[in-house]
């Protein structure tokens, strides 16, 4: 592997550098985008106990903010528990889009990165071709060995750069479809959260009535 980098010469390089960035990137999010990370399982049966018993104020909701995505949307939804059905719903949405852009978090790093890696290695190409047309200019073609210089730096950069956009590209896509997974699951719970709080309400206000008559 070494020796086929050598042979590709200075614009390998660039490369090498977007080859780091992209694994980088595929790791952090493979670690940051784990569902046990986003929803952790079961808060929202604790959110749902909390609010039966009375027992939300600041302090949870904000332990709840700190705890995880899915917390923070559903802390925004008991801390607007109380205005109007669309208001609320505006409210959740800005927390939810706000989400979503931590979700997506280099994500357009490693799109850009899938498509300037051929580029890049389409370059080393051109470079390559430089070399062995200059090679046949000075020495011409019966002299191998000074064209083998050339036409390896070109084959290398047109394969470099293949293999570094094809993985890309790939957990480009993996990741925008799970990002889209988990968002859809975010607000399906918040919605949950803030139709029992509807109903909690309702009953709230029978039992009032009730005591009143």
């Amino acid at each position: 592997m070494w020796e086929l980098l050598k042979a590709g010469d200075w614009p390998v390089i660039p490369l090498i550098l977007c080859s780091v960035v992209a694994l980088g990137i595929v790791l952090e999010r493979a670690w940051s985008l784990q569902r046990r990370r986003v929803l952790p399982a079961g808060l929202l049966g604790e959110v749902k106990g909390w609010c039966l018993a009375g027992e939300v104020n600041a302090q949870r909701i904000s332990a709840l903010r700190a705890h995880s995505p899915l917390g923070r949307i559903l802390a925004a939804v008991l801390m607007h528990g109380g205005e109007d059905r669309q208001r609320q719903r505006e409210n959740v949405e800005d927390t939810g889009r706000h989400l979503m852009l931590e979700l997506e978090r280099y994500l357009n790093a490693l799109g850009t990165l899938a498509t300037i890696s051929p580029l890049i290695g389409l370059f080393g190409t051109v470079i390559g071709m430089i070399e062995t047309f200059n090679a046949i200019s000075l020495a011409g073609i019966g002299a191998p060995e000074k064209l083998a210089g050339g036409i390896a730096i070109a084959l290398v950069n047109t394969a470099f750069g293949l293999f570094v956009a094809i993985p890309s590209y790939i957990f480009h896509r993996y990741y925008r479809g799970r990002v889209d997974e988990l968002v859809a699951d975010l607000e399906r719970q918040a919605a949950e959260l803030a139709e029992s709080l509807v109903h909690l309400s309702e009953q709230l206000q029978r039992g009032r009535a009730v005591r009143r008559a």
